[in-house]
């Protein structure tokens, strides 16, 4: 027998001696490279190579690398926590995008001062320098080692796919539990129940903090006890973790919600319930801006406008397969005259009756049905939030119909469409993410309908030139997506338009259309939700701008300022001239000095600002001043007018 054994390392083979680490294999230093992907999936350093392994280094400032580094930072937190309240109960702990939290089953919520001593005593673990150890266990002895901690019992029920579930914790084909090690002693400081992988060590988690807390349920059900989260952030350096705090900072000046209220654009009256929002005046300039633009877009694209109801008999979603595939999303079914009625999540139902309200001939292919409706989706309490998550919404969407052999190209030109959309928004940094079905049952239709439809859409995806990321498993029921992900002006992704190719309405309706030989066939239908909803892309339009609109969509484009009282019936002039060029203006006569009228307007977020005194009504002219601040002097009347209208028609930020 070989007393040697040969990996594959950074794609050379290489001989190891046998008990040889993947972190003596690589060499690591446990702080660059923090971990091992072994044969494709993540590994412990100081776990041991065998023969044919392929070897690949896991960097901490990876993708791959931040995620073991926060589920560390996680294992950390709960050691802290159960430390300082030994009575707390474990939830799960995993990292999430940025950051990670720990769900804790506690007598009472955490306050402010439980955080800062909760993170003095995590900064202590973490010099410390405990070790992360990893230990295979059978459910027998994770039951009896874990006997105080409920939750992870019911967690050790799913281990292998024995549910429908996979967390940090189990779903693997066996079970594991981490103990953090005193580094000299070797005594067991606290143990969790874990898939891993994590970090050689405590010490190597090089900056992290406690952000906030706040209530979650166990597994995501309201049927459960809601725990206590904790939530943190961690990086692999303070820069970058600096970095990301002066993010959440701008992010938070930005926050759609604070700038709503201030700008008077819309609120949510307790009244109404979670998740409706209303719009006051200067809110529904926005909306009607959008909107018309959108309305004369399409009609040059040759869209035809529909109108559908809110409500509907139940049964139309179980022809369409939502109601089974679905329906936790619905709001309750009532009854109506012996009926079960519901308000519609979506269009698409009713723009099929539509489509099949008469015959159809393939001259009228591609049909492109669209529609501004008014949706309801029973969003959870818990992810509601601002215009970005409701209950109550307006959908700019659109049903398009196509043979199958117009399919390819109407996918391209839609593309195209969408882009130049959102372009004219402001927004120009995108890629694209394609949503496609995996094994699970939660899909509907022949796999070779699939197939066809999504590298139709990862065709027009590749032709876009646009970067195009997979998410497997991300499509809806009944068909793949393709999503549009743009950046705002700080720098975070939106996900914002969608187009959906769907083979299986057509035919759960019975969709038909006469071929040029006479033939009856069945259409292509593509689902096309541009703005995805008025109020989510009004939200993002908000925090992107940080509310100081381009003159285009500014709710007020102009407001003039008279330098005294006499000089208002001048301005009011110039207001009526701007108000006939259809430009929105509004003259401040009130009693308050000058400087104020201008913090005022600079506060509310107008584009220009135009002032008069004796010198501007003696020259037939006015001093046109910029929200930034800039100010220019003696700009004649007839210029500044053609500025104001110039801006607004090119639709351009000032």
């Amino acid at each position: 027998m070989s007393a040697e054994l040969r990996i594959t390392l950074a794609g050379a083979e290489r001989v190891v001696e046998p008990g040889t680490t993947y972190g003596q294999a690589l060499e690591a230093d446990g702080r660059t490279v923090i971990a091992a992907r072994v044969n494709g999936e993540l590994r412990d350093l100081a776990s041991y190579a065998v023969p044919g392994d392929v070897v690949e280094p896991v960097a901490i400032d990876s993708a791959d690398g931040r995620a073991i580094l926060r589920h560390s930072a996680a294992h950390v937190l709960a050691q802290a926590v159960q430390e300082l309240f030994p009575e707390a109960k474990l939830g799960i702990g995993p990292p999430v995008d940025n950051g990670f939290y720990y769900d804790f089953d506690v007598a009472h919520p955490f306050q402010p001062d439980d955080l800062k001593r909760v993170e003095k005593r995590m900064r202590e673990i973490v010099k410390q320098g405990q070790v992360f150890s990893r230990r295979v266990v059978s459910d027998e002895e994770a039951r009896a080692e874990l006997a105080a901690e409920p939750y992870k019992l019911e967690l050790i029920g799913l281990k292998g796919g024995a549910a429908d579930e996979e967390t940090v914790e189990v779903g693997g084909a066996e079970l594991t539990i981490y103990d953090n090690l005193d580094p000299k002693s070797g005594e067991l400081c606290w143990k969790d129940l874990c898939r891993g992988p994590h970090l050689p060590s405590t010490r190597v988690i090089p900056a992290f903090k406690l952000m906030r807390t706040g209530g979650a349920y166990w597994r995501g059900s309201e049927k459960n006890p809601q725990l206590q989260r904790i939530y943190g952030t961690a990086w692999e350096s303070r820069e970058r973790q600096d970095d990301y705090l002066k993010l959440l900072e701008e992010a938070e000046r930005r926050d759609h919600r604070k700038l709503g209220a201030e700008l008077d654009l819309f609120s949510f009256p307790p009244e109404l319930g979670s998740g409706l929002p209303i719009f006051h005046p200067k809110g529904g300039i926005i909306r009607k801006e959008m909107e018309d633009y959108m309305r004369q877009r399409q009609l040059e694209a040759g869209y035809e406008f529909v109108n559908t109801p809110h409500l509907t008999k139940s049964s139309l979603f179980e022809t369409s397969g939502h109601l089974p595939w679905y329906g936790e999303d619905m709001f309750p079914a009532f009854e109506l005259d012996g009926v079960d009625y519901r308000v519609k999540p979506m269009n698409c139902p009713m723009h099929n009756l539509i489509f099949r309200a008469r015959g159809r001939s393939y001259r009228e292919l591609p049909l492109r049905l669209c529609e501004f409706g008014s949706v309801y989706r029973y969003e959870k309490s818990g992810v509601v939030h601002g215009l970005t998550r409701v209950r109550g919404m307006t959908q700019d969407d659109s049903h398009i119909y196509t043979t199958q052999e117009q399919m390819g190209d109407e996918l391209k030109s839609l593309l195209t469409f969408v882009l130049s959309v959102l372009r004219d928004f402001g927004l120009d940094e995108f890629y694209l993410e394609l949503s496609t079905r995996d094994d699970s049952e939660k899909f509907i239709g022949e796999q070779a309908d699939w197939d066809e439809a999504t590298e139709a859409l990862r065709q027009a995806a590749e032709e876009s030139g646009l970067d195009l990321v997979a998410d497997p498993g991300g499509a809806a029921f009944y068909g793949p997506k393709i999503s549009v992900q743009a950046k705002d002006a700080i720098g975070r992704t939106w996900q914002l338009s969608t187009i959906q190719l769907d083979f299986n309405q057509p035919k759960r309706f019975g969709l038909e259309y006469q071929a040029a030989d006479g033939s009856r066939k069945t259409p292509v239908m593509i689902h096309r939700a541009l703005f995805g909803s008025v109020e989510r892309f009004l939200g993002v339009l908000v925090e992107h701008y940080a509310g100081a609109f381009p003159p285009w969509l500014a709710p007020v484009q102009v407001v003039g300022i008279p330098i005294a009282e006499a000089h208002a019936p001048y301005l009011q002039d110039v207001a009526k001239k701007l108000r006939e060029r259809g430009i929105r203006v509004e003259v401040d006569t009130a009693d308050d000095r000058m400087q104020k009228k201008i913090r005022n307007a600079q506060k509310a977020k107008v584009p220009f600002m135009l002032l008069a005194g004796d010198d501007d009504i003696a020259n037939g002219a006015v001093s046109f001043r910029y929200r930034n601040g800039e100010q220019k002097n003696g700009v004649p009347v007839e210029e500044a007018v053609a500025e104001i209208i110039g801006a607004v028609e090119r639709r351009i930020q000032v």
